[in-house]
């Protein structure tokens, strides 16, 4: 398997490009602020036919090349209903004193083909498998993916702005809830195995094994499962 990726952007927001190997089709996920350019060099250099845009969530710095990117390529956007409406109104979704400084610079929309994702579906594309969890609390659309594990390969994650190395995703903005991350930290992570491979929306690669021995959050959700309680000592968070 291919993932190529790179951070694109004011905010470094991490942009894969997902393909069985190199010279096949491929998955895009993520393209945020500034990512055509990056979009279109990796396809150049591993010789990808792009069949899809998947996207974490619907904040700008994860959606702002959506519609370039598809258009270019004439390939339809795949996004949770409840964050639809972030890729035509980013101030709405991130409040005014964020939203305004954003809005003279960008332009948004939809692509001209829009796809909803659910919960626990799974998307069969560019010959991967990607299965969907809606994971609320950064936003209330946003999701995650997951591929199965193969003989060599382990599973891999794309967790967007749920889990990070070290952190979490911010909740301060409009949709975010604190407790609701919570419970999607411990619905969605926390039953995966160690091994699994997690390629969030900021910052470098872990594993749920390295995040369940040392982010503080994802320590306090599985301390509360065991009845132990205590909290998270602080951590910066990351993301829009």
């Amino acid at each position: 398997m291919l993932i190529a990726g790179f951070p694109a952007g004011a905010w470094g927001t991490n942009c894969y490009l997902v393909a069985p190997a190199a010279g096949e089709e491929c998955v895009i996920i993520d393209p945020g602020h500034q990512a055509a350019p990056g979009v279109e060099e990796a396809l150049r250099k591993h010789r990808l036919k792009p069949v899809a845009v998947v996207l974490t969530h619907g904040h700008i710095d994860h959606v702002a090349s959506v519609v370039p990117v598809c258009g270019a390529h004439d390939v339809p956007a795949w996004i949770h209903p409840a964050d639809r409406y972030m890729m035509s109104d980013p101030e709405k979704a991130l409040g005014r004193s964020i939203g305004q400084q954003l809005m003279g610079e960008l332009t948004v929309g939809e692509p001209d083909d829009v796809r909803e994702l659910t919960d626990g579906s799974r998307l069969d594309l560019a010959g991967l498998e990607f299965t969907v969890a809606h994971a609320p609390g950064h936003t209330k659309g946003s999701v995650t993916f997951r591929m199965p594990e193969t003989s060599d390969v382990p599973s891999v994650f794309f967790s967007g702005d749920l889990l990070f190395a070290g952190s979490i995703g911010r909740t301060d903005l409009p949709g975010g809830d604190h407790a609701e991350m919570l419970r999607s930290l411990a619905r969605v992570c926390l039953p995966l195995d160690d091994s699994t491979v997690v390629l969030s929306g900021h910052g470098p690669q872990t594993s749920i094994g390295r995040e369940r021995a040392t982010n503080p959050y994802l320590r306090e959700v599985a301390d509360t499962l065991r009845g132990s309680g205590g909290g998270p000592t602080a951590a910066p968070r990351r993301g829009m």
